[in-house]
C-alpha cells in the first residue's frame, strides 16, 4: 500500500520552540512541572532554561511527503515512542520530517488492520546531519479504511 515510499523523506521543515506553547502544551496535558511551567525555577534547573515535555514533539510540523495521503477519518493512533539526545528548550529552531517506516496487516477482532509505523526526525540543522530527538509513530487503520485507501491507489505503471 504504502510500501512505494519507503525511505522517502519530507523536506526538513523549520519549528520554533516556544516557551509559551510549551506552558499551553504542559498545562493541556495535565502536566505542572516548573521545568516546562515557570522560568525562574528553570533557570536554576540543570538545564538552566524551561525544556518541553517528552512528547511535544508531537505538536510539530513534518512537512509533506508528494502523493502520501493519510485518510480525513478512521485512523487511529496506536502509539508513539520517543529517543532524544537532549531535551527541547525554549527558542530552539528545529528541523521536522518524516519517513514511511513499515506496514503490517493483522486480523483484528472486527476486521483487518493496517499498521502504519512513522520515524520522525528533528534535527538541528536543515541537512538533519545532527538530531536531537526520533519517534516511531504507529498508525492504525480499520479495514473499511484500508479498503477506501486501496480504492483510490493509482494503478502503477
Amino acid at each position: 500500500m504504502w510500501e512505494s515510499f519507503f525511505g522517502i523523506r519530507s523536506q526538513p521543515v523549520k519549528n520554533v520552540i516556544e516557551a509559551k506553547s510549551i506552558k499551553r502544551f504542559a498545562r493541556a496535558i495535565g502536566d505542572d512541572s516548573p521545568i516546562y511551567l515557570d522560568e525562574e525555577y528553570a533557570k536554576t534547573s540543570p538545564h538552566g532554561q524551561i525544556i518541553a515535555p517528552p512528547t511535544f514533539p508531537r505538536t510539530l510540523d513534518y512537512g509533506q511527503i508528494e502523493g502520501v495521503e493519510f485518510p480525513k477519518e478512521g485512523m487511529l493512533h496506536g502509539e508513539q515512542t520517543f529517543h532524544y539526545k537532549r531535551p527541547l528548550y525554549a527558542g530552539d529552531e528545529i528541523y521536522c520530517c518524516y519517513e514511511l517506516y513499515s506496514f503490517d496487516r493483522k486480523q483484528g477482532k472486527k476486521g483487518a488492520l493496517g499498521i502504519l509505523k512513522v520515524k520522525q526526525y528533528g534535527c538541528k540543522d536543515q541537512k538533519l546531519e545532527e538530531q536531537i530527538f526520533t519517534s516511531i509513530r504507529t498508525l492504525i487503520f480499520t479495514e473499511k479504511v484500508l479498503k477506501e485507501v486501496e480504492a483510490n491507489e493509482k494503478p502503477s505503471t
